[in-house]
């Protein structure tokens, strides 16, 4: 009974001692202010198709309005790509300052996709000596096209509600080297719940990364790359590569790039970009963020002192 009560306290002591060590790793003390973890490694939660570091803050509403046009080699009779069009409309909500949730709609095959990014860790500019932020992705889309045009499927296979579904994992983790240059790399995961040949895996591994330079107070230059390993998708896909500019103004910031990939969404940009850059099967596109605080936990903090509470 003795040795019972004896491992109890110790596993109950062990978390405590655990964040400790940890805090003692940071360079925290009880007395110590609270830390300033670094901001604006990039403007937006995107890069440019994929996630960025960054988060909306706490019970902030991000409303993101993503444009891709046709590709550029289609020549003047498609007007360099600008006849055609591919959209998706999103929404983002940080449920804390870690914890960022989002659903989004895309015309492309008529997707709906949804995500959550949680912040492990978070980089220090003072308080703290972490040196890096470290998040994690968990995103899943499904198709809502008719079955006719699921070009993807065995015209001979049943087709199932789980069929049309995808999901993708991965982790983030980059620095901001200086108040101009971040850098990240975020390998992941896509699986799909079917493809259309034995020889496409399910599971598609890739080794990505994206980084960001700022030229000025309001503008910054992005670049991202999706490798994806050898042998997973069909050969007639390439890895997207995409490069554009950031401009803010207030509320909003504009991201202007080109592209390789339609889609916007894991599944689409990662495993299915038909163009090459090499063939002129660029892309121009726009993304648009605005942002609506809905909740300040700041103010109401201070409605509470004021209150007496």
């Amino acid at each position: 009974m003795t040795r019972i009560y004896c491992l109890v306290l110790a596993l109950g002591a062990t978390p405590i001692f655990a964040q400790e060590d940890l805090l003692d790793l940071l360079g925290a003390d009880s007395t110590s202010a609270e830390p300033e973890y670094t901001s604006a490694s990039f403007k937006t939660t995107r890069v440019i198709n994929g996630h960025s570091l960054e988060n909306t803050a706490h019970g902030v509403l991000d409303f993101k309005i993503g444009h891709r046009f046709g590709p550029v080699n289609g020549g003047i009779d498609e007007f360099y790509g600008l006849d055609d069009a591919t959209i998706r409309l999103g929404l983002d909500y940080g449920l804390t300052d870690r914890l960022m949730i989002g659903i989004g709609r895309s015309s492309y095959q008529k997707t709906v996709d949804g995500f959550a990014k949680y912040k492990f860790l978070r980089q220090c500019d003072a308080g703290c000596t972490m040196p890096v932020t470290l998040a994690v992705l968990a995103a899943s889309s499904i198709t809502t096209m008719p079955e006719e045009d699921l070009t993807w499927y065995d015209p001979t296979r049943t087709v199932y509600f789980t069929n049309r579904m995808s999901y993708a994992f991965s982790v983030i983790v980059g620095r901001k080297f200086s108040e101009r240059f971040t850098l990240q790399l975020n390998p992941g995961l896509v699986h799909r719940n079917l493809v259309s040949t034995n020889e496409e895996k399910n599971d598609v591994i890739h080794v990505s990364g994206a980084g960001r330079v700022k030229l000025s107070k309001r503008v910054a230059l992005n670049a991202e790359y999706f490798y994806v390993l050898p042998d997973q998708i069909d050969p007639k896909y390439y890895n997207s590569l995409s490069i554009g500019f950031d401009i803010e103004t207030g509320g909003h910031v504009f991201q202007l790039h080109m592209s390789n990939s339609t889609g916007l969404y894991e599944r689409a940009f990662i495993t299915e970009t038909t163009d090459s850059w090499a063939d002129g099967g660029i892309r121009f596109g726009f993304n648009i963020s605005r942002v609506f605080t809905l909740h300040d936990p700041k103010q109401k903090v201070a409605e509470k002192a004021r209150q007496g509470y």
